[in-house]
């Protein structure tokens, strides 16, 4: 059984953590920029994203970080082919993964539709989501402690997402609107 992620004692532990340096060329699709100004341009999509993902790890039963991780791969992936004018999903191959990347699918779409909705037109750009994706895989990256069950990047999104949006919206879906 996993450790609740408010557990003081596991709080304790990840204060003492030192995060393994990372080698910039072990992190996948740097070829995609997602610096700061790309970052505050795409602030509200951000949000909604992390969000999702929080929202999509922590309600699948047993998943950890390495399942939210190929879970973002396989999505950048998709994304990667639909900028290439082609439809393909790429699917994990581990069945907890899949869980967490449809609930991640599921929620962009709802997110996509009140866009949609609020403004009268499609309003997210497929790129724009793929640099989220990216972003967020790296930071899963940077935060990955190397233990089998870690949810040391689940934290941290879920942290976040409270900063960012504290209470839930009425809209139902669960995710932020502009």
């Amino acid at each position: 059984m996993s450790c609740p992620l408010d557990c003081p004692y596991l709080r304790e532990a990840r204060s003492h953590e030192k995060p393994s340096p990372v080698d910039p060329k072990q992190i996948p699709n740097r070829d995609i920029e997602v610096g700061e100004p790309f970052l505050n341009r795409n602030e509200v999509l951000l949000a909604a994203v992390m969000q999702a993902v929080v929202e999509a790890g922590l309600g699948t039963p047993g998943a950890v970080d390495a399942d939210v991780r190929e879970a973002l791969d396989s999505l950048v992936r998709t994304y990667r082919t639909r900028e290439s004018g082609l439809y393909y999903e790429t699917r994990p191959a581990n069945l907890i993964a899949v869980a967490v990347m449809e609930r991640i699918q599921k929620s962009v779409e709802d997110f996509r539709q009140a866009l949609a909705k609020q403004s009268g037109m499609e309003t997210l750009r497929d790129a724009d989501l793929l640099g989220v994706l990216v972003f967020l895989e790296s930071v899963e990256y940077q935060l990955d402690n190397g233990r089998k069950r870690g949810r040391a990047f689940l934290d941290m999104l879920r942290q976040q997402s409270a900063v960012v949006a504290p209470e839930a919206p009425a809209s139902g879906s669960g995710l932020l609107l502009p």
